[in-house]
């Protein structure tokens, strides 16, 4: 009897601290929506507030008398954020898979160069990577923020160390035999059962990227900003700053983080609830 009241006060236990972190968690957002539908006087005044005010349409007018459009900077952050998701996880599984299924003798030597590549800081590179994309004739586009992300070294690292285990290499075999072609099997047999691995990767490289703000701010022109661009331009004049509109922007750079969290967190759970029956 001891034992089961012991059990059951344990879980409630879990429980509350599970819902007390969710609300943790949820709490800066839903403050951030709030301060989105207020002026910047009741923001002055109450930092905090629970219930929304009526100021959501007076702060989506702030936008109109800015020389941007925040649906243009919409547009051009979703583009940004999924070339570079698509290509960074396409290539770095690919890359993953030629060191996992492929014998070659600098396989090892390889391998170690793309971990050295992660000790370099990424601002080293700037100036460099600036003159190569002038160079080029690629400032404000979107290609120098996308294409880079081919080469994507801590996400070969995750995708080889989950690709290891997970991809037999005895089905790979099968498949040659059967006459598949090498990009076939990759795209028919490795892809699928990366998926989860794929969209743990996916769903933190679209949000970098979405969030970046340094290096588009030194390639992209006015016209091209991307959203979190856009957003560092509500800082108003020296004389006033319109906290609402810098807050309702805020929130419409944040809304398709969670929809891509949402439409991808099932394949995670998937994965961890197949790797839970495997072992």
């Amino acid at each position: 009897m001891r034992h089961g009241v012991r059990a059951t006060l344990g879980k409630t236990g879990i429980y509350v601290v599970c819902i007390f972190l969710a609300i943790l968690s949820i709490f800066p957002f839903y403050i951030m929506i709030v301060n989105a539908t207020r002026s910047t006087y009741e923001i002055q005044q109450t930092a905090i507030s629970l219930i929304p005010s009526d100021y959501l349409f007076s702060n989506f007018k702030v936008f109109e008398n800015k020389p941007f459009s925040p649906m243009k900077g919409f547009v051009n952050s979703m583009i940004v954020s999924t070339g570079a998701t698509l290509c960074a996880v396409y290539f770095s599984t690919l890359t993953a898979y030629s060191v996992v299924v492929y014998d070659w003798k600098l396989k090892n030597v390889f391998f170690t160069f793309v971990m050295c590549v992660l000790m370099i800081p990424s601002q080293l590179l700037t100036i460099g990577f600036y003159k190569m994309m002038y160079s080029w004739g690629w400032i404000n586009t979107f290609a120098p923020l996308i294409l880079p992300s081919i080469a994507a070294p801590s996400m070969v690292f995750f995708m080889r160390q989950y690709m290891k285990p997970a991809l037999s290499l005895e089905i790979v075999q099968s498949a040659r035999i059967d006459g598949a072609g090498e990009f076939f099997i990759f795209n028919r047999i490795a892809l699928p059962i990366m998926k989860p691995a794929i969209a743990t990767q996916a769903i933190f490289t679209f949000v970098n990227t979405w969030n970046q703000l340094f290096m588009p701010m030194i390639l992209l022109r006015q016209d091209k900003y991307t959203m979190p661009c856009m957003i560092s331009l509500l800082r108003g004049d020296i004389y006033k700053t319109e906290y609402g509109a810098v807050y309702l922007g805020l929130t419409l750079t944040v809304l398709p983080l969670f929809l891509v969290y949402f439409a991808l967190s099932k394949y995670i759970i998937a994965g961890v609830a197949l790797g839970s029956v495997k072992g």
